[in-house]
């Protein structure tokens, strides 16, 4: 599980400070997939930053039980480095075996010459495809995922839901789209996160009405 107490995040602005985040003391459980609904700029982003590690709250403690992913789909990886770079970067990282990472993300990606060449050469797709690729590569007990399962053409997509499909049965997943029918297929319960607030929704259908109503405001 992941679990939130008194968590806040902000950022300077000018004039003051954005709330991300109000105070939110809460459990991520394990065994269950949510999916984190939210208006553009509500802070989905920065949540899931704050779920991985990557940035670190204002106030309160993130407490972590198993491994959690870095956010899949909205970065993490060096774009100077090679993909085959950022695959033994990440392998190494995460202490797994790169002999066994290489050939699964090289024959997922399907991205060829393309492996020898910094990533900041890279099409959004290209991108997606080896982000996902690691990341399916490793064993986590959490994927965070940004929207990455919507990009990219049918193929791929088939694909990812293929071996997302697969993982999650050993896993949870923290779920950030906009599509109804991804957040359906994928997640068991619902976030909504709007003007700094997060709360949780145990029937996945009322969280996308709220959030439905909010955007028709």
């Amino acid at each position: 599980m992941i679990v939130f107490d008194n968590v806040s995040k902000s950022y300077p602005v000018k004039g003051g400070r954005r709330t991300i985040l109000k105070p939110f003391t809460g459990v991520f459980e394990t065994g269950l997939s949510i999916g984190i609904i939210g208006q553009n700029g509500a802070g989905k982003s920065t949540l899931m930053r704050l779920l991985s590690g990557a940035e670190r709250p204002d106030t309160g403690r993130i407490t972590r039980f198993g491994r959690v992913s870095w956010p899949i789909g909205g970065g993490g990886l060096h774009p100077v480095l090679t993909g085959r770079e950022n695959i033994r970067f990440v392998s190494r990282i995460y202490d797994y075996p790169f002999e066994i990472t290489y050939p699964f993300v090289e024959e997922f990606a399907e991205l060829g010459r393309y492996m020898y060449e910094p990533i900041n050469v890279y099409s959004s797709g290209m991108r997606a495809r080896l982000s996902f690729g690691i990341s399916m590569a490793l064993d986590f007990d959490y994927y965070l995922i940004d929207e990455i399962i919507s990009v990219g053409d049918a193929r791929f997509r088939q694909r990812c839901t293929e071996i997302f499909d697969e993982r999650r049965k050993r896993a949870s997943v923290i779920l950030v789209s906009h599509h109804n029918n991804l957040l359906k297929q994928f997640c068991d319960i619902g976030g909504v996160l709007h003007n700094g607030q997060l709360q949780f929704y145990h029937d996945l259908d009322e969280a996308i009405q709220v959030h439905q109503q909010i955007m028709a405001h």
